[in-house]
């Protein structure tokens, strides 16, 4: 919403309009590219906030400007348009990572739709600049800021495992606490740095020679049992690696009765 009304607005503003829509356009490139940068380092969280909470003060620190301030009141447009810019590119990555894989489709939909209804307000707020030339901007930047500070309860998606199920997206962010919303750089989890851990200096697992059977001197009645054909072709050797499963308590995967099933590879 924030960003369509500033995007409507921007012709408004200074003594061009065709200026005012060129360097509108032009603010959203550094936007762009520092959130190439930054959604991989401090998260989607962060970024989409502080963009939020900037570009919000920007638009109500117009009011401050005398009416013939026009230069001042366009450079601090054009800071609110880049901020606002970087976070409307975080927000659908960010949205998609929060909801659950079986809901993520429609519910990206009807985010788009409730969102595409608080468009229907902005031509209104962009005609009250005929009486005021910073109204429409003190009101979306209040909405802004708004947005941006309640976005910081959001869970943080960066370096977690996504949501696949309703279930799990109900649990996701369950245990988020308020240290969590006031960190600034999301820390790695330790089980994210390797899917498989590897317990060969820490375990060993003999393997012992299985004599060989005169395979071709048996009969067909005479039916060698499977588990012996399959450890004929082992690799023969004093020991080999185990790696183990590491699993979350989301991925862990369970029988019937509820016990935990443990996945081996040798």
């Amino acid at each position: 919403m924030v960003y369509v009304g500033l995007s409507y607005y921007g012709p408004a503003l200074g003594s061009e309009e065709h200026l005012s829509f060129l360097f509108s356009s032009l603010a959203e490139i550094p936007s762009y590219m520092a959130c190439w940068v930054v959604m991989d380092r401090w998260g989607r969280r962060w970024p989409l906030c502080l963009c939020m909470v900037v570009a919000g003060v920007s638009c109500i620190a117009t009011v401050l400007l005398s009416p013939d301030a026009v230069v001042a009141t366009l450079i601090l447009f054009l800071l609110s348009k880049s901020a606002i810019s970087a976070s409307f590119l975080i927000i659908y990555p960010f949205a998609g990572e929060l909801y659950p894989t079986q809901l993520r489709g429609v519910a990206i939909g009807f985010s788009a739709y409730i969102s595409g209804l608080g468009l229907i307000i902005i031509p209104f707020v962009t005609y009250l600049g005929k009486e005021n030339l910073v109204l429409p901007l003190v009101i979306l930047g209040c909405v802004s800021v708004i947005g941006g500070l309640s976005g910081l309860r959001l869970p943080e998606t960066l370096h977690h495992r996504l949501p696949q199920t309703v279930e799990e997206g109900e649990l996701f962010g369950k245990d988020w606490t308020c240290a969590d919303c006031i960190r600034c750089i999301p820390t790695k989890p330790s089980s994210a740095a390797a899917s498989y851990e590897d317990l060969s200096e820490r375990e060993t697992v003999e393997m012992h020679e299985v004599p060989e059977l005169p395979i071709a001197q048996t009969t067909s009645t005479q039916a060698i049992p499977q588990r012996i054909l399959e450890e004929q072709q082992r690799p023969s050797g004093a020991s080999v690696r185990r790696l183990v499963r590491q699993s979350s308590v989301m991925d862990t995967q369970r029988d019937s009765d509820g016990s935990i099933k443990m996945t081996y590879w040798f």
